[in-house]
């Protein structure tokens, strides 16, 4: 199983990283819930609130996200106070997954894994990451030894549910990719047609495969079958991302 059913619980030898801050309206849909976008903008901040507080954090800025999990067990809703902790779950020297866990202060709760991916930030490269920075995370791990492998490896369907998604020039990071929450609200537009699935427990998955960048015409290729809702991001019929939403 690439994915476990249930991620990985906090080993009960570390101490997360942890920060907070109240849930905004731009954060939320029409029915107040935190949307898939907003949650991975959080991600984002507080993995750059983390790096201000480790050893050779400032030597450590350039990241690639490969694959992002998010299991939303309990929604959490518009007005309420969010509270972040992160950990590592697994690693190996250029790569690690990273674990964040999001308490709602009125019971909302969502569990998250991202495989991200270090790079050197001139040479563009995948990078080894120092051994001041790897200490900590080794001492509580495992899982050394961590590799990729891609859990959603099926190509688009011909017959699928295809829309534009256009870019916008807010869309675009410093290294010329789509940043990668964008993506996820993309995916709210095809799952808002699937409000089922957002209506109880439910995981979504998002795997990225190449950057789509700025002129790139993007479409979305979606297709449902039973409970699983999958959602390709494609240029010129090639896939670039591809998200995978199911109940939990």
């Amino acid at each position: 199983m690439v994915i476990p059913s249930v991620l990985p619980e906090r080993p009960i030898t570390v101490t997360p990283f942890e920060t907070g801050w109240p849930v905004r309206l731009a954060d939320t849909d029409g029915n107040q819930r935190l949307r898939l976008d907003a949650i991975a903008r959080y991600l984002q901040d507080i993995g750059f609130e983390h790096l201000d507080a480790v050893p050779d954090g400032d030597t450590h800025r350039g990241w690639v996200v490969r694959r992002t999990v998010i299991d939303v067990l309990k929604p959490i809703q518009f007005g309420e106070r969010v509270t972040l902790r992160r950990w590592c779950s697994g690693l190996s020297t250029r790569w690690c997954n990273m674990r964040v866990q999001i308490c709602g202060s009125s019971g909302g709760l969502i569990e998250t894994e991202a495989f991200i991916i270090h790079f050197g930030t001139e040479s563009g490269v995948p990078a080894r990451m120092s051994d001041r920075f790897l200490e900590p995370m080794l001492a509580h791990t495992t899982e050394h030894r961590l590799r990729w492998k891609a859990a959603l490896s099926d190509p688009p369907p011909a017959d699928g549910d295809v829309r534009p998604f256009p870019l916008r020039v807010t869309d675009i990071d410093m290294l010329d990719h789509v940043n990668n929450a964008v993506y996820l609200s993309g995916v709210e537009e095809v799952l808002a047609d699937h409000t089922d699935l957002e209506s109880g427990p439910h995981r979504a998955v998002i795997e990225y495969a190449k950057p789509l960048r700025t002129g790139d015409s993007v479409h979305l290729v979606a297709t449902r079958s039973g409970s699983a809702l999958d959602i390709w991001f494609t240029v010129a019929d090639e896939p670039h991302a591809v998200a995978r939403i199911t109940p939990l």
